[in-house]
């Protein structure tokens, strides 16, 4: 297996920054990955979410499996090319969505099977197809292992039974995975809340060898302070000296929040889930455009981010575009999502490298509490 190179090139506490140097460009962390779960990242054009600072986006195996087809996509030369993005991809397993279909699937050794939620036909998905998609089929840069995503509440029987299984998978995976040059493959780690789970999972998938390691399991319902305890006894167990990726995480204060805790990667659907949903992400929490009180709001969004949807269109533009229903309001507010979240990624790697971050971290949670008084 390759290991991209990992250079961390600063430090303050346990929150770090450097890059992430793959064969498509570097990946500076900490990084936010957007979700472009069907080959596009919902209402943005590529180049958008490129200048708003996106080193890498994240792809769906599940959905692209389904459509148009993984061997559609490699006729057509692969995802980059499909998807008109040429910097570093991503890809998950497909393991989160099909445990997500709940009485649609079918749990064994061998895999998962399930029915299309598009049309109900029957498909499989083992480790080794998992592999075959992603790496072969969508030629993603970054390949994750199949696993058993463990639910929220789990009894500890039940946690460990999944975190073994996973574990089992990711040898199946990295033998189907190889060696490849431009490729790596990250392991999951996974214990439910479950102190001695998470720490076992994390030093049996070192012990295994991957090129990155995702913490998986969270974000299924067990609210910010178990997430921020989980990590707390998760991070500590993984390599210095390999990226960390929090999986499915999340608001704004999460990320700022994991990345105290030593997690070097995310991804999250939140920022144009938000933008289609007409709400705008701040540094003091999202904004609600559907609301009145913004309809005579001339100010923009936020004129300190370099993005046309966040300086030049006021607030009461915004909120008619909304209250109208017309498409340009979501994929405005999308726009500015994305730029905002990649905004805070790169003021939190200026502030790790200036030893700064502490204060901007206190910063941040002090701009919430006190717009939450407000």
């Amino acid at each position: 297996m390759t290991d991209f190179p990992f250079e961390i090139a600063a430090t303050d506490g346990k929150a770090r920054t450097g890059a992430l140097k793959t064969s498509r460009g570097d990946i500076r962390t900490p990084a936010f990955m957007p979700v472009g779960t069907a080959a596009t990242v919902k209402a943005l054009y590529m180049d958008q979410v490129r200048d708003a600072g996106s080193d890498i986006i994240l792809g769906n195996t599940y959905h692209l499996m389904l459509r148009p087809g993984a061997e559609r996509v490699q006729r057509l030369g692969g995802l980059h090319k499909f998807a008109g993005w040429s910097g570093p991809m991503l890809t998950d397993s497909g393991g989160f969505q099909v445990w997500s279909l709940a009485n649609l699937r079918k749990l064994t050794e061998e895999g998962v099977t399930f029915q299309s939620h598009v049309d109900g036909s029957k498909h499989s998905l083992t480790p080794e197809r998992s592999i075959e998609i992603q790496a072969d089929l969508l030629g993603s840069d970054i390949v994750m292992q199949l696993d058993e995503c463990t639910p929220f509440p789990c009894l500890r029987d039940d946690a460990r039974a999944s975190m073994e299984l996973s574990l089992r998978w990711a040898k199946r995976c990295q033998t189907a995975f190889g060696h490849r040059d431009s490729q790596t493959l990250f392991g999951i780690v996974q214990g439910s809340v479950y102190e001695d789970l998470r720490r076992e999972s994390a030093e049996r998938l070192v012990g295994l060898g991957f090129g990155g390691y995702a913490v998986g399991g969270l974000a299924v319902g067990e609210g910010f302070e178990m997430m921020c305890e989980v990590l707390d006894h998760t991070v500590p167990h993984l390599p210095k000296d390999r990226p960390r990726y929090l999986m499915g995480v999340g608001k704004p204060i999460d990320l700022v929040e994991a990345v105290a805790r030593g997690v070097d990667m995310f991804d999250c659907v939140l920022p144009t889930r938000s933008g289609r949903h007409g709400q705008a992400w701040t540094d003091t929490g999202p904004i609600n455009l559907k609301n009145a009180r913004f309809a005579e709001d001339d100010s923009p969004l936020d004129a300190s981010i370099d993005c046309p949807a966040s300086r030049d269109y006021s607030k009461a533009y915004l909120h008619h575009l909304i209250r109208c229903g017309e498409y340009l309001g979501s994929m405005l507010l999308s726009w500015h999502n994305i730029a905002y979240y990649q905004s805070l990624m790169a003021r939190m790697r200026t502030a790790i490298a200036a030893g700064e971050f502490q204060a901007f971290r206190q910063g941040f949670v002090d701009g919430l509490d006190a717009s939450k008084s407000d």
